[in-house]
């Protein structure tokens, strides 16, 4: 046995009031929310961790999982600064062009804004990224994404948030009034720091997952504890989740999510560099450079530039572009099958599916898309199942979707039992 190993698994009794509330039903929300897409699906269950070797193995003060799940539980840190190196491998087919220009549409179906946070940070969903994080406080927060010459900058400063694509000088503004304040720092599907990673994690954790101390490492220039996070049940896509904690702090520093398939990490994130020391106050300050397109959110009335002419019409978001609720009519239904890590979501989208196998339906639509995916029999008829090295997702011809970060056979064994 590791000498900082634990041999309690979570959900025994003796875990901290944190640890309960961590694991409470906030589940599923972390696990279950399925878009229809699986590119979707893919880009809200990722997390961020950096390709960075661990650098030493240092002597630290034996602690459990139970003492250090509170240790992050209890972290009060408010302030920090650093650089995060985030690198995502959910082997997704390569779609070129189309890929980029998949992202480049949701992107302007956000007010026709590519500065628009909801959409911009999806573009995380793959590749390797840098990602520079500072925080004063509640209210003070950046998170900076750095492209080649370009930078995208989320800016939370006050009942201020403003989001600048420097590439395409465009703004986006919204407001967070005292009841949302830090609900817009950046999208809350897609987590930008270990924190947040390790957050979405610990809420998972019961009977079903096994959390144990496993050793201590050194990242970003500081001691830290590994704890280790393995789902206890098969069928899970799922293989292990490793988080080091600052020893002294109990900030999460880095998260890496290794499949049950094995090879590279899914998502690896974490700080390269870090401070806990108070930023600049410049740090947070925001003026939007001259001639940018500025775009208002919530209460927005339309765009305006800053040289003083209105936004055209063009500019807002069409009349009849599908809203978040068209999008997730089909969740209505929404219920899941099994537990823990094993959990299919499962829904009806209310169509007919996509027509899958050789059936002239849905014209070369379909089947580029079944080219994409694994075409299944069963009970239920047939189906196509899209994969990722996390997320898989049956549609059936009839309409009805089974999601999960489960193995295909799962999927249709569930199926298979709906029917």
């Amino acid at each position: 046995m590791a000498p900082y190993e634990s041999d309690r698994t979570a959900g025994a009794e003796g875990l901290p009031d944190e640890a309960d509330d961590v694991r409470a039903g906030r589940r599923k929300a972390a696990r279950y929310v399925v878009p229809v897409a699986v590119v979707g699906v893919a880009a809200a269950t990722i997390g961020l961790v950096p390709a960075l070797a661990d650098s030493g193995d240092p002597s630290l003060p034996k602690i459990t999982a139970e003492q250090l799940i509170e240790k992050i539980a209890k972290s009060d840190v408010q302030q920090l600064s650093g650089t995060v190196k985030v690198s995502t491998d959910l082997g997704l087919p390569s779609l070129g062009g189309l890929e980029s220009g998949m992202l480049s549409g949701v992107t302007k179906g956000s007010g026709g804004s590519s500065a628009d946070p909801q959409s911009k940070l999806m573009e995380l969903a793959s590749g390797t990224h840098t990602v520079r994080v500072a925080a004063d406080g509640p209210d003070k927060a950046k998170v900076s994404v750095l492209e080649n010459a370009a930078e995208y900058s989320i800016i939370h400063n006050g009942n201020d948030v403003w989001a600048y694509d420097s590439k395409s000088n465009e703004v986006y503004h919204s407001t967070a009034p005292a009841a949302e304040k830090g609900q817009d720092k950046a999208p809350k599907d897609v987590p930008t720091t270990p924190k947040q990673l390790a957050d979405e994690a610990l809420k998972s954790v019961d009977d079903t997952t096994s959390v144990t101390v496993d050793g201590t490492a050194q990242v970003a220039g500081r001691d830290a504890y590994k704890l280790l996070i393995k789902p206890k049940q098969s069928g899970s896509t799922v293989g292990a989740i490793t988080v080091a904690v600052d020893a002294k702090t109990g900030v999460p520093l880095k998260f890496t999510l290794v499949p049950t398939s094995g090879g590279a990490a899914v998502v690896d994130a974490g700080f390269t560099q870090v401070a806990f020391a108070k930023p600049a106050a410049s740090t947070f300050d925001f003026t939007p450079p001259k001639g940018a397109k500025v775009t208002e959110g919530k209460d927005s009335k339309g765009s305006k530039d800053l040289k003083g002419s209105k936004g055209s019409k063009d500019s807002k978001a069409p009349e009849s572009a599908p809203s978040r609720g068209d999008l997730g009519k089909g969740l209505d239904g929404l219920k899941t099958v099994g537990k823990g890590w094993s959990t299919i979501a499962e829904f009806d989208t209310g169509g007919q599916g996509m027509p899958s196998g050789s059936s002239s339906q849905g014209g070369n639509v379909s089947g580029f898309l079944n080219s994409l995916g694994d075409h299944v029999k069963g009970k239920f008829g047939s189906g196509t199942v899209f994969s990722t090295r996390l997320v898989n997702a049956l549609i059936t011809d009839d309409g009805k979707v089974y999601a999960g970060a489960v193995t295909k056979d799962a999927l249709v064994k569930a199926a298979n039992a709906a029917h």
